[in-house]
């Protein structure tokens, strides 16, 4: 019934233009399978009073049909895109329609003869007419649309590509794969002639997908490249993991072949263009990560964000910016936007408006500072947030090693604040955005962002009513600061790529990884737990350098000198996502566990933040680096951070160095 109603609902609408030849077809179809349906079940000819029942009916018969298929949703596309629900739909519509005929002329008599011998009698439709009408109808229906989406697609065998036509080579002979031959088959304009497609699905194998064949497994690329001379290559697989990929562009790059990708399906969401092919791109960095990235259906997990008040503390910056860009697509009453960055604050607010991800009446924005506790007091008890997501933080590692005082007075002290003020105003939820940075820190970031961690497992234990929740993940890809537009800038000097130490290594991820792992990790767990995203295997520095020199086309060694200029003071080769004293346990969440661990004493870390706070008030960056290590004692982490030391970002390396 709740189907039923929404069909008709749906059907009050006001046709389309393109519905309206439709509507004519079908009438013309209907009469013509009625009619036939007369014929075929009287071969010697229709009796006359038959042919009079024939006549009275067809109106209504066919008016009923019509009204049955609006119903049942068959206008509300071309038929050129039907497809395989569609032709269910048209199923049922015909199996409706049919019952109609016998019911209408049960109910109105529409035809009675007079007869010498029997008097006033009512014709039944007969029941070989039924199953003629049924069959013809779903025939004539089913086909016209059939028909038309042939046409559309236009076979393989048909088509002529252009002179000079660049020939493409197609990895993955899969939906993806096949949405892009379509596109090359029906845009001859695009100047791409498909020569074969690549898959590791033995079943495939030497098979034709749509007149073109599959040429072979990945495993077998080399072959196939040398055998086939494409132009280009697309990888047409949007889900491919970073191994294949890596696979795929070293073959090609070693012939000179240039490789471009499908976007991912949130890039797809992002863009909502429809040209698949022409939104293929050169394979980037983020592409070859070597494992298989996190996804989840940011509808599904963030469902928990409908209808509250969310509140995006550094929505500027690259996290923030993604965090607001997804939660204003699972509608949350009110978005709240915080920066004190005004730049970054006004392009995200341009962005969301622009875009039309949220409606500006359901948006705030407020330039204000995390640090600042009256002012902080103020925006909740202005807007009443219900969900708050604190991004902000002072991240660049070497900019914090000059400025000891202001790393802990931000990423410290400023959150502490921000999950008393949460507390205060019996916030729902409370997500803290941390750093694999936090474990056994070495550094003044690190320090301040595992004093972060202290603050919020302090805050739950005093506000149990809001549930505190700290998100740890490693470095990411494209964010500011990072290590990939930094070797990004070198390359495009010449070179030289700079690498502290070759043995080094780091966790990545993508942005969107990231944010979809804040945004679930809000609603997991009963509050106080840290979340940590299971990031598979680290990467070589070294090998991430070697990989952005030849996505550029160029040699590594040869073209773009690589140097190895030295570990600095702090410098980890090697980074971890838990402490020593932390037990890891699963989650409901694919590739999300939780770092178990015993708390500290509410009253231990209240005294050591007063403490820190006094020192941050006088300036004192030695006793305060002291006081850090001393709080840090208290979870036995070695070694102790370093603060003031002489060491650098994850990206940010002066003026010609990247470091992790």
């Amino acid at each position: 019934m709740r189907r039923m109603r929404r069909r008709i609902r749906s059907a009050a609408l006001p046709l389309h233009r393109h519905s309206l030849p439709q509507l004519g077809i079908d009438a013309a179809l209907v009469a013509l399978a009625y009619l036939l349906a007369f014929r075929l079940r009287f071969d010697g000819g229709i009796p006359t009073d038959y042919s009079d029942l024939l006549s009275a009916t067809l109106p209504y018969v066919v008016a009923a049909s019509l009204l049955v298929f609006t119903l049942f949703g068959l206008y509300e596309k071309w038929w050129r895109y039907v497809g395989q629900r569609d032709y269910v739909k048209i199923l049922q519509a015909v199996v409706v329609a049919t019952l109609f005929v016998p019911a209408f002329n049960a109910l109105t008599h529409p035809v009675i003869v007079g007869s010498r011998l029997r008097g006033d009698v009512t014709l039944s439709i007969p029941t070989g007419v039924l199953a003629f009408y049924f069959l013809l109808t779903l025939v004539f229906v089913g086909g016209s649309r059939f028909i038309a989406r042939t046409v559309y697609e236009r076979p393989l065998s048909g088509f002529r590509p252009r002179p000079g036509a660049r020939r493409v080579l197609i990895i993955g002979a899969g939906d993806g794969g096949r949405l892009v031959l379509r596109e090359i088959v029906r845009n001859p304009e695009l100047g791409m002639s498909p020569v074969g497609f690549v898959d590791d699905d033995p079943t495939k194998h030497r098979m034709r997908i749509e007149g073109v064949r599959v040429l072979g497994r990945t495993d077998e690329l080399a072959r196939i490249l040398d055998e086939a001379e494409p132009d280009e290559v697309t990888i047409a697989i949007p889900s491919a993991p970073g191994t294949l990929r890596a696979r795929v562009v070293s073959a090609c790059r070693a012939r000179g072949i240039p490789v471009r990708t499908l976007p991912t399906v949130f890039e797809l969401l992002q863009t909502g263009s429809g040209n698949v092919v022409r939104q293929a791109r050169p394979v980037e960095v983020e592409d070859i990560l070597g494992r298989e990235p996190i996804r989840m259906e940011v509808d599904r997990v963030g469902r928990y964000l409908q209808n509250e008040v969310v509140l995006v503390t550094g929505a500027g910056g690259s996290i923030g910016s993604e965090l607001c860009r997804q939660i204003a697509r699972v509608a949350p009453r009110k978005l709240i936007l915080l920066d004190h960055a005004e730049d970054n604050l006004f392009r995200i607010m341009r962005e969301l408006e622009d875009d039309r991800h949220v409606h500006p009446s359901s948006m705030a924005v407020v330039l204000a500072d995390c640090k600042e506790g009256e002012r902080m007091r103020e925006v909740f008890a202005e807007h009443r947030p219900t969900v708050v997501f604190h991004a902000a933080a002072y991240k660049h590692v070497g900019l914090m090693e000059l400025n000891p005082v202001e790393a802990v007075r931000n990423n410290a002290l400023a959150t502490r604040l921000m999950a008393r003020v949460a507390g205060e105003h019996d916030v729902r939820r409370f997500v803290q955005v941390s750093t694999d940075k936090a474990v056994t820190p070495a550094t003044v970031m690190g320090a301040s962002k595992a004093l972060a961690e202290f603050a919020v497992e302090a805050a739950q234990e005093r506000w149990p009513n809001t549930r505190y929740a700290i998100v740890r993940f490693g470095n990411v890809l494209g964010s500011s600061g990072s290590v990939v537009p930094i070797f990004r800038r070198q390359i495009a000097l010449g070179g030289p790529v700079t690498v502290t130490d070759k043995r080094m290594t780091r966790y990545f991820m993508t942005i969107p990884e990231a944010v979809q792992l804040v945004i679930r990790a809000g609603s997991l767990g009963s509050g106080g737990e840290i979340f940590v995203l299971e990031m598979g295997d680290p990467v070589s520095i070294w090998q991430l350098a070697e990989t952005m020199i030849e996505l550029s086309g160029l040699r590594p060694g040869e073209d773009i000198v690589i140097e190895e200029v030295g570990r600095r003071p702090g410098e980890k080769l090697f980074e971890d996502l838990f402490n020593p004293f932390e037990r890891t346990q699963p989650t409901p969440a694919d590739k999300i566990l939780r770092a178990e661990r015993d708390r500290l004493d509410v009253q231990t870390v209240e005294t050591m933040f007063d403490e820190v706070g006094l020192l941050v008030l006088e300036g004192d960056a030695a006793a305060l680096a002291a006081k850090v290590s001393e709080l840090s004692e208290l979870r036995g982490l070695v070694p102790r951070p370093v603060l003031g030391a002489d060491v650098q970002d994850e990206g940010t390396a002066g003026t010609d160095r990247a470091v992790l």
